[in-house]
């Protein structure tokens, strides 16, 4: 019926699409992290910048 060795190729496809599912979920969750923080620091640096201006 199947060989071992189609087993092994459909074992390591399944591998590498695991691998990559899992590489694009952290690099998705890593990207959105990294763009609201520079989003809230951006806000920030406004925030500063009126209140440094208000002051004078």
């Amino acid at each position: 019926m199947f060989e071992f060795q189609q087993y092994l190729g459909f074992i390591l496809f399944l591998t590498i699409l695991t691998i990559g599912f899992w590489l694009m979920f952290f690099l998705v969750g890593f990207v959105q992290y990294w763009i609201g923080g520079s989003i809230i620091e951006l806000i920030k640096e406004k925030k500063a910048k009126k209140l440094a201006e208000q002051e004078k």
